[in-house]
């Protein structure tokens, strides 16, 4: 490395530890709801999309089908979901929240947005949209600095 620069002035730092703040406090928030980061993203994903099959929520969770049918198994033990046969195709199962998920996610999304509340306290709307855009911008190139991606973070087609 030819630049002696403080590691605390390199943004790719201030981002990670600013990433490792955020899910350390939605980790912490989770935890007294029984929920991992994972489960709770699967529980979000359905309230906002509907019933979903567990090919669906794997991608929207960035996760295998396999790691996903056992988070929807975790998810159905904790009566959360249930699972029913799509009409479409019998093999396929349709995730959907039960009125406790529904609960659940309600009292967990309070907690975990309070965050929100809390930025929106701290930053003038003008300080909230430009960090907003400086953020967006700053993603836009780790996506395309990412071996492998495209321009939109999609896998290269070769």
């Amino acid at each position: 490395m030819s630049e002696s620069v403080p590691d605390e002035e390199y943004l790719c730092t201030r981002i990670r530890r600013a990433e490792q703040a955020l899910m350390g406090h939605h980790e912490a928030v989770l935890r007294g709801y029984g929920l991992t980061m994972t489960q709770y993203t699967v529980l979000l994903a359905i309230s906002r999309e509907g019933g979903m099959s567990g090919a669906q929520l794997a991608r929207a969770a960035g996760v295998t089908q396999q790691t996903m049918a056992a988070v929807l198994s975790g998810l159905e033990g904790k009566q959360l979901i249930t699972r029913q046969p799509s009409p479409v195709h019998a093999k396929v199962m349709i995730a959907e929240l039960t009125g406790q998920g529904h609960d659940v996610l309600d009292r967990a999304y309070q907690e975990v947005n309070a965050l929100e509340r809390a930025f929106a306290g701290t930053f003038t709307a003008a300080e909230h949209s430009a960090l907003c855009s400086l953020l967006e911008r700053a993603t836009a190139i780790l996506i395309a600095q990412t071996p492998g991606t495209g321009p939109a973070g999609r896998p290269k087609r070769g």
